[in-house]
């Protein structure tokens, strides 16, 4: 039986630096604020999105090594960027499996079969596919980390937000499975779950619901916050800090888990 010895508070976050770490949909919103807090901790970055505007501005601010335009439901642009991610850094310590969609809203005898497989493919299956060229490389490197993006959706059914809810249900699943599958090899795997995250993605939300009910913005907005017991959103930089801890020695024992960073969403 080995033991380790006490992390000084100096030292909370050791054993970031240098870890070669890849984020999906890293150019924007929680992503973005992942890999700007590992890379500011001394992790070396890759990143991916769907947009090369955003891609081309967030390596003005991050100076990835690896920034390549990859749509993660793709299973031949997900090898692509691991070809890219393995190239450069000669393998890979963790894998932030942070891309996906909002998806519709709507009434579900009025989802589009289209819309519900897009909002699917890639906020569960792009992580299939990710996890899949990822654990090798985690497996030559002697251990490391995957840390997946659910959802407080993931934990409540959410109401005409099904595909949504649905996929982010999936993540969890995923991510306690590939735990057990993987704790033998030193992979830990978690799942994070961000409820109302500050930004455009949430105002949209928020401006399609409040349509459908026929209410203002504004009160559809005090709605979400009442059904939170902090009553405040949370910023991508809280989730980031997470990802950090998980991703450092402290985060050393931690595996199999789904954690809100939600302010405790009641319900949805």
């Amino acid at each position: 039986m080995s033991s380790r010895a006490p992390v000084s508070a100096d030292d909370l976050l050791s054993g970031l630096k240098g870890q070669r770490v890849l984020v999906t949909a890293g150019a924007g919103g929680i992503g973005f604020a992942i890999a700007e807090t590992l890379s500011r901790l001394g992790a070396r970055i890759a990143i991916c999105d769907v947009s090369d505007e955003a891609l081309v501005t967030a390596s003005r601010k991050l100076d990835p090594e690896v920034a390549e335009l990859a749509d993660v439901s793709s299973e031949q642009d997900v090898d692509r960027l691991f070809t890219a991610v393995s190239g450069k850094f000669g393998g890979l310590d963790a894998l932030i499996n942070n891309a996906g969609v909002a998806g519709p809203t709507g009434a579900v005898e009025d989802i589009n079969l289209d819309d519900w497989r897009r909002c699917l493919e890639i906020g569960l299956t792009g992580q299939f596919l990710c996890a899949r060229r990822a654990v090798p490389m985690l497996k030559a490197a002697g251990g490391g980390s995957i840390v997946s993006m659910s959802s407080a959706a993931g934990r409540h059914g959410y109401a005409y937000r099904t595909p949504y809810s649905a996929a982010k249900f999936g993540v969890i699943g995923f991510t306690q499975s590939l735990a057990k599958e993987l704790g033998q090899s030193g992979i830990r795997v978690n799942a994070i779950l961000p409820g109302i995250i500050e930004g455009p993605r949430i105002e949209s939300v928020i401006s399609a619901r409040a349509q459908q009910l026929g209410i203002s913005h504004e009160e559809m907005t005090g709605h979400y916050l009442k059904n939170i017991s902090l009553r405040r959103m949370t910023s991508p930089y809280d989730v980031a800090t997470v990802v950090a801890f998980l991703l450092s020695d402290a985060g050393h024992n931690i595996s199999g888990q789904s954690l809100g960073v939600d302010g405790n969403v009641e319900t949805l």
